[in-house]
């Protein structure tokens, strides 16, 4: 019987473990639902970015990606993400897909502008900058070494 009871007793403390490695995952990913609102921006190339990526300016998270989709006229990406909602971008604001490292994940960069008039909810930023892959940077490189003649 005492062993029933130490076994019980295990089993609880390993239920209890689990549950707080799934509310701590819930609250890495931020599962709560965007209250912002939302913009789009057209790019050539954006390299793995991702549904539910951060939206970052200055590396603070202002919101994230929700969406991703060609446009079969243009053959442009265009990336739909929410904002939040106390937050109001200029017009001339850019974004840019930037990675968090050699090895890291994507995420939406942005770029505040200086104009006053604001993006409306819905709106589309129209400065974007291409996401940039290391590998393109070295074959550029590599084609200028070897183009000095």
């Amino acid at each position: 019987m005492k062993r029933g009871a130490v076994e019980t007793i295990l089993g609880a403390v390993v239920l209890l473990i689990a549950v707080g490695f799934v509310l701590f995952g819930a609250r890495s990913i931020d599962l709560q639902a965007n209250d912002g609102y939302e913009l789009t921006a057209r790019f050539l190339k954006v390299g793995g970015l991702d549904r539910g990526s951060d939206v970052r300016i200055s590396g603070v998270k202002v919101g994230s990606v929700i969406d991703r989709r060609l446009d079969d006229k243009t053959f442009e990406a265009i990336v739909t993400f929410t904002m939040r909602s106390d937050l109001r971008l200029p017009v001339d604001t850019e974004a840019g897909v930037t990675a968090e490292g050699l090895l890291g994940g994507k995420y939406l960069r942005l770029f505040p502008g200086k104009a006053e008039e604001t993006l409306p909810p819905a709106g589309e930023i129209i400065q974007t900058r291409d996401f940039r892959a290391i590998e393109d940077t070295v074959s550029e490189i590599i084609f200028l070494a070897t183009d000095s003649k």
